[in-house]
């Protein structure tokens, strides 16, 4: 049987370790203790009977109570299995930053690593180019490097219809 535990938000991992602690000492019967990943302060035990769930997690800090029916495996199935997200990003990819610390920044992707679901980027306005890793849903591209190819390629179209290519137009002139 599964029962979802109540823990205080941002404490799920502490209150996973006492659980599996008391659990360990005590000797119960209990099969699995899952955190699972995007659901804030609720844990996962799976147990022979509720009575043993009650008495895994009784009077521990950061642990507010046992939720009152079990749940299936097949409910909870999906936030167990980690989900592979096609990765829309490629190394010399221009992004924009869109979490913080460094909002609206912009950047260039100069590795991936899709593993962890993150990127190393070098920010573009830094004056020292250092690399800064970021979560890959904290990033929106903004321009491929093929792109940068594509507009090339129609300046030199330009040039060979015959028009005159004065090069990028200077302001102020």
């Amino acid at each position: 049987m599964i029962f979802v535990i109540k823990v205080t938000t941002n404490k799920e991992d502490r209150a996973l370790e006492m659980i599996s602690d008391k659990v360990q000492k005590k000797q119960l019967e209990v099969y699995s203790l899952v955190r699972p990943h995007g659901l804030r302060g609720y844990i996962f035990l799976e147990a022979v009977d509720r009575e043993t769930a009650e008495e895994a997690a009784y009077n521990l800090p950061y642990v507010k109570g046992i939720i009152g029916k079990t749940v299936e495996y097949d409910e909870i199935k999906n936030m167990l299995t980690p989900s592979v997200e096609e990765m829309k990003i490629e190394e010399g990819d221009i992004v924009e930053i869109i979490g913080e610390p460094f909002k609206k920044e912009k950047a260039k992707v100069t590795r991936i690593d899709k593993a962890k679901a993150e990127v190393v980027v070098t920010l573009l306005g830094a004056v020292v180019p250092m690399p800064v890793t970021v979560k890959m849903d904290n990033v929106r591209v903004i321009r491929r490097e093929d792109e940068e190819g594509d507009e090339e390629e129609e300046e030199e179209k330009t040039k060979d219809q015959g028009e005159e290519y004065l090069g990028p137009a200077i302001g102020g002139l």
